[in-house]
């Protein structure tokens, strides 16, 4: 008897995802799984819902005055819906913008003021340098003030680390502790996770878009983040132009 008769088979294959006669037959016979689907369907149906999301909410983030001057460019049912939208967006902010100002805490009204007012709305609370020594302490309690303004919807709280938390480093100032619904969901220990020295209400309007407290599609987040980038660009501007001067004078 043929001792190979027993022997498995080879079968040659050079590519099992080949579409060839050859490979047709072994995936008939399951001797090679069925080709994959080829996922460029997939891609392209993606990339054309990003694209049809994209021109739906190209409107997004506008305000006001930024509709208004699209009336020559946009459909005017669609760019009538945007505005009732925003209006009431605008709406809904201020009758629930009921703070718009920095509350000083006292330790013994910690418990009221902050756990139990955060069930209600978020409450940002700022814990401060000893004696305001620290430079970074200072810059974010102007930012605190503005913000407060700005973000009524929003419980801005400011306390001395000291006075709140016994034996409290004054390294680890500024630190901010984020309540919602009695618990804390974030702290940011110096700012040195933000943009240090350079921190603006931008870094901080971000985190509370992280955190829930506001949502990216409110208008005030569009609104500071052009400030802060005209401000930045007032801020360079001159610099560069006095640079210029110089090389001139040279």
């Amino acid at each position: 008897m043929d001792p190979t008769m027993d022997m498995p088979v080879k079968v040659p294959i050079d590519d099992p995802n080949a579409d060839t006669e050859w490979n047709d037959i072994l995936r008939k016979h399951g001797v090679i799984p069925e080709k994959p689907p080829s996922p460029t369907p997939m891609i392209e149906e993606a990339l054309e819902e990003a694209r049809r999301l994209a021109h739906e909410n190209r409107l997004e983030g506008k305000d006001l005055d930024e509709l208004a001057e699209l009336e020559d460019e946009e459909d005017e049912e669609f760019l009538e819906q945007y505005r009732k939208k925003r209006l009431a967006e605008l709406n809904n902010i201020s009758s629930s913008s009921v703070f718009n100002q920095v509350y000083h805490l006292q330790k013994p009204d910690y418990s009221r003021d902050v756990t139990d007012a955060s069930n209600n709305a978020y409450v940002l609370v700022l814990l401060t340098s000893s004696q305001d020594l620290n430079g970074e302490s200072r810059l974010l309690v102007e930012l605190w003030r503005d913000l407060a303004r700005k973000f009524g919807d929003v419980k801005f709280c400011q306390i001395r680390a000291n006075m709140c938390i016994e034996g409290y480093p004054d390294r680890n100032t500024p630190t901010v502790l984020i309540y919602h619904k009695g618990d804390i969901k974030k702290q940011i220990v110096t700012l040195r996770d933000l943009a240090a020295s350079h921190t603006t209400q931008k870094d901080i309007v971000r985190v509370l878009v992280e955190v829930g407290a506001i949502r990216q599609e409110d208008p005030r987040v569009g609104h500071i983040q052009k400030e802060d980038d005209a401000r930045t660009s007032g801020i360079r501007g001159p610099a560069s132009h006095a640079e210029e001067s110089e090389d001139d004078f040279d």
